[in-house]
């Protein structure tokens, strides 16, 4: 349990006017609570009130799990015959009382789940928006984070020498993502923090493409994104290598893709934006004669979750601090010919940043 973060989201709740706090994600939940849990349809909620104890409510088959978690507090349960909302309804005035405020993650609350709230505290002010507040809990990550999150970029170097090795003429794109998966979990690394991505040759020229029956070919650059879940924080990394000997068209675009990524990364340091970030890497692409076709922004936070504020991209004024952790991940998409992406996470430092993942960035060509 994060009770140094627990105590900063109560004083935010007070400086609000409001008396309790439903947070709804669970990545959220996770990060202050200590347990982690995917509820798929079911509820999971964390209650934080401003004053007095918090409760985590989860399915009835998962109350075990949670109290045998770091979590100190109750938990609460509930069978899939029962009406979970009056429950809700229940411990919250029983515990609290009727609240006149509560806040609300209004990015990850779905529509329904807010009207059943509505109802079932009809005289309740939902206005203020936790998510704001969520998200500047989670920015800066502390040195144990940091820790913890090199471990899982190591794990995700491992997926790449795996991966790496299953490159052969005619193998399905299919088939390596089932290899790499397979021999983490030999491993002892259960989970990715994605659906792992392999995509060969044309293929790879779709950002978010998925992995099929397509195979591997000589002479074509197989890009692979990938990144593993330790310890309940993630790893998100980007290699492109070729099988075989590149083309000359093809090489352009790699170190072309690769200087832009670079260059973003020796811009890094407090003080600076996210948009200028965004804007450095941009430039180098756009100054080349393909800015069209680097079409997402430079970068995401990652943490308990793969994708976490902020935004790496033009228009986000934020500025960088020291212990903020993000992608920076430059990539060319030209549809039909060649597809090349190049991705680190990093954590900021003093005077720059350093990378999780370490896998070599020079054009790797298998044979």
């Amino acid at each position: 349990m994060n009770q140094e973060k627990i105590s900063q989201l109560r004083s935010a709740l007070s400086q609000n006017h409001a008396d309790l706090a439903y947070v709804t994600d669970p990545g959220h939940i996770a990060y202050l609570s200590g347990y982690a849990s995917d509820p798929h349809e079911r509820i999971l909620a964390l209650f934080i009130p401003v004053d007095g104890d918090p409760f985590l409510f989860t399915p009835a088959l998962e109350v075990e799990d949670a109290q045998n978690s770091s979590w100190p507090y109750d938990v609460l349960g509930y069978l899939d015959s029962e009406n979970p909302w009056q429950m809700i309804q229940s411990a919250i005035n029983d515990r609290y009382g009727k609240p006149a405020k509560m806040a609300l993650e209004k990015n990850a609350l779905t529509v329904d789940r807010f009207e059943l709230l509505q109802k079932m505290f009809p005289q309740c002010d939902f206005s203020f928006d936790l998510t704001p507040t969520l998200q500047k809990l989670m920015l800066i990550k502390t040195e144990a984070e940091i820790q913890t999150m090199l471990e899982a970029g190591n794990w995700a170097d491992v997926a790449f020498e795996i991966g790496f090795a299953a490159v052969k003429e005619g193998a399905q794109e299919a088939e390596i993502v089932a290899e790499i998966e397979y021999q983490l979990k030999r491993r002892g690394v259960s989970h990715m923090s994605f659906d792992t991505m392999v995509l060969a040759g044309t293929n790879a020229a779709s950002p978010h493409g998925e992995p099929g029956k397509n195979t591997v070919k000589p002479h074509e650059l197989v890009l692979f994104d990938l990144g593993t879940i330790w310890n309940g924080y993630c790893s998100d990394a980007t290699r492109t290598v070729a099988f075989k000997e590149p083309t000359a068209f093809q090489r352009e675009i790699y170190e072309l893709t690769l200087n832009a990524q670079l260059t973003a990364e020796k811009a890094v340091r407090p003080g600076v934006t996210a948009a200028q970030l965004d804007q450095i890497a941009r430039d180098v692409i756009t100054e080349a004669g393909y800015g069209e076709y680097f079409n997402h922004r430079l970068g995401h936070g990652i943490g308990t979750t793969v994708h976490e504020f902020p935004s790496l991209v033009a228009g986000n004024d934020l500025v960088i601090e020291e212990g903020m952790c993000f992608s920076l991940e430059p990539g060319i998409y030209i549809p039909g010919k060649v597809g090349v992406r190049i991705e680190d996470c990093v954590y900021v430092t003093s005077d720059g940043c350093v990378p999780f993942t370490k896998t070599d960035k020079q054009l790797i060509v298998l044979d």
